[in-house]
């Protein structure tokens, strides 16, 4: 037996797994796109390659600075061109299932989600602590897993020494009337640098004591309205950066091996 990264699934009726689907859509929709949204799920590694290329045709030193300018930023900051370009909080003060390795048994996005929950308790909304805390409790208003699906992404498996990261993010943003909602996830392998898996939770805000759905109380909407305009921050800076190192990698190859008078630089064996 290997080691597995395998989340819950929860079947849904074809007909309503459909309806929910085609609502995340709408929804998701209202918002712009993700500059990664058409790029293949290796665009990060094809990158490199991109580069390495353009080295073995020869670079002038000021070309060589550019492209290591490039290779810089995605080894440091490939969580935020990934997730971040998608409206995922990468930050310290937001990521609450970093660099988990992958072990002997299960392993899924559950922890995370309610680590997610704990950290506006934490770090967010600590004056509210007390009924952020309770969300995973029955006790008064509680959070409900309604329904979650999985997709897996085409990649090898994952196993040790691999690492996990788990993002959260909002797919729609709340109202005043909300009683449920959807969190996308992304669970991203940090030795391959790509998404492993990715899953769409629907959540219930369930009233305990009265024993029925409830509306989330005035201070999380706003919370999680605020949450909600980061995600669409992160999302326009980081697809911007994206596009940006993009466009420098196709300038690079325009200069180097994607000319007319090009010649591969064969080294001392070319001589």
């Amino acid at each position: 037996m290997r080691p597995s990264l395998r989340p819950l699934v929860v079947s849904l009726p074809a007909s309503r797994r459909a309806a929910q689907l085609a609502y995340i859509s709408i929804r998701q929709r209202s918002t712009a796109a993700a500059a990664t949204e058409s790029l293949s799920p290796r665009w990060l590694a094809d990158v490199k390659q991109r580069l390495g290329k353009c080295m073995t045709f020869g670079m002038k030193p000021e070309q060589v600075v550019r492209a290591s300018a490039v290779l810089e930023a995605v080894a440091r900051d490939w969580r935020e061109l990934v997730a971040g370009s998608e409206g995922y909080l990468t930050g310290e003060d937001r990521r609450r299932f970093y660099r988990h390795a992958v072990v002997w048994g299960e392993m899924d996005s559950m922890s995370a989600r309610v680590n997610w929950t704990r950290n506006f308790a934490v770090d967010i909304d600590p004056k509210h602590r007390k009924e952020w805390t309770e969300l995973m409790t029955p006790k008064s208003l509680g959070l409900i897993l309604r329904s979650i699906t999985t997709n897996y992404k085409n990649m090898q498996p994952m196993k040790w020494p691999d690492h996990i990261s788990v993002y959260h993010k909002l797919a729609s943003e709340p109202t005043a009337e909300t009683d449920s909602f959807i969190l996308d996830v992304v669970i991203m392998s940090e030795l391959q640098q790509r998404p492993a898996a990715r899953c769409v939770e629907d959540i219930v805000v369930y009233d305990y004591q009265a024993g029925k759905k409830a509306p989330l109380l005035p201070f999380m909407v706003d919370a999680f309205r605020k949450t909600w305009k980061l995600q669409e921050e992160a999302k326009r800076v980081n697809s911007e950066k994206v596009r940006g190192l993009l466009k420098e990698v196709r300038a690079l190859e325009q200069e180097t091996w994607d000319r007319e008078d090009a010649v591969e630089d064969m080294g001392v064996a070319g001589q």
